[in-house]
């Protein structure tokens, strides 16, 4: 019994406490919504904002699009939050930043010089689509739209090599922050004693959110054990693109219950630090929306980047989201005292992981002509 227990640990503690991706089929094509050919374009470009990542992969995004003056707002959508991992909704205006920067580098890509609004991000993320002007300058993004539907969280063990400076330097630049108003820097971390010591605050924060029923219970509630409940949900976290069999869904919440544990999870993360060659620490300059939207953006262009590059990366964000852990992990890692560390990423070169599911863009679209 004890033996099975540990099977059951081995396979629920990978499958769900991660967010894991699935086979392409469980992320929709773009599916035409209206006949006008402009209106096409725009769900288009919704479609490549809704490849971005989110936490346990809710969603947490509404788009409304007006065709008459081509803009299209990204609305964060409350009902789809996490108020016992992102009490503040941090995670959600991050992911929110990810979704308004895949769908700029998706709007160049067709043609548009696209200008966004986010002095409000509460109320929406408002981004007018102008003419491009066919420059040079408006073509050197091709490469990132491209990585868009390859972009991939790679919750795996990677080949434990170091990268080289080039790598390195165009990850830096990418995410480091390009706005006058906001200001969010990345913090490259590759000596193994300064990663081992990020391990250890991951470890710690680990520990405190497996031994929080609620953190569980809401995880749980997230988990898509089999098909039918992941192709019917559209999202959260499923766990068939790693070959274990499916459950239904009332079995493996209880075995999950029982079984979900600090221990083993700890041992993997121990083991995927040593795999990877580096961690980027995401820093904001303040603790507010806006800089949690740019965070998200930051993000989106070193994960599309490291994507072009052949680079992995995956999320260790447990220190962020413990806030009693917080200020200890912001002075191990030298931040001032306004700043606020937004997401914990380590990367490297590895394997390639299957994608995770989408909603029809249908789901996620409203329109207005106001």
């Amino acid at each position: 019994m004890k033996k099975i227990c540990s099977l059951l640990s081995l396979y629920f503690l990978f499958n769900t406490t991660m967010a894991l991706r699935l086979s392409t089929p469980f992320r929709p094509s773009f599916t035409s919504i209206q006949t006008s050919s402009n209106q096409t374009t725009l769900c288009k470009l919704v479609h490549y904002a809704t490849l971005a990542p989110s936490s346990h992969n809710t969603q947490c995004w509404r788009f409304r699009i007006n065709e008459a003056v081509k803009t299209i707002t990204v609305l964060p959508d409350f009902k789809r939050r996490c108020p016992t991992v992102d009490p503040d909704d941090h995670h959600l205006f991050v992911t929110l930043g990810c979704a308004v920067e895949n769908l700029v580098v998706a709007a160049q890509a067709h043609g548009y010089n696209p200008k966004v609004d986010a002095s409000s991000p509460e109320d929406g993320i408002r981004i007018k689509l102008y003419p491009g002007d066919g420059s040079p300058a408006a073509k050197t993004r091709e490469e990132l739209f491209e990585a868009i539907p390859k972009r991939q969280v790679s919750r795996c063990e990677y080949d434990g090599k170091p990268l080289s400076q080039e790598e390195l330097r165009q990850l830096e630049e990418a995410g480091t922050s390009t706005s006058e108003d906001v200001n969010v820097r990345v913090l490259l971390i590759t000596d193994r004693d300064k990663m081992n010591h990020i391990r250890d605050h991951v470890i710690g924060s680990n520990t405190v959110q497996m031994n929080d029923a609620n953190f569980k219970n809401e995880l749980c509630s997230w988990v898509r054990f089999n098909e039918n409940d992941a192709t019917a949900h559209g999202d959260g976290l499923y766990g068939k693109c790693t070959g274990n069999p499916a459950l239904p869904t009332v079995i493996g919440k209880m075995i999950f219950n029982l079984v979900a544990r600090a221990g083993t999870e700890n041992k993997k993360i121990v083991k995927q630090v040593e795999s990877s060659a580096g961690f980027a620490v995401f820093v904001s300059a303040r603790n507010d929306p806006r800089h949690w939207v740019e965070a998200g953006r930051c993000y989106e262009r070193f994960a599309l980047t490291a994507t072009v590059l052949g680079i992995r990366n995956a999320f260790l964000n447990q220190p962020v989201e413990v806030e009693e852990a917080r200020p200890q992990f912001s002075a191990m890692v030298g931040l001032e005292q306004m700043e606020r560390p937004d997401l914990i990423v380590r990367f490297g070169k590895g394997p390639a992981m299957q994608v995770s599911p989408r909603r029809p863009v249908e789901d996620v679209v409203e329109w207005t002509d106001e």
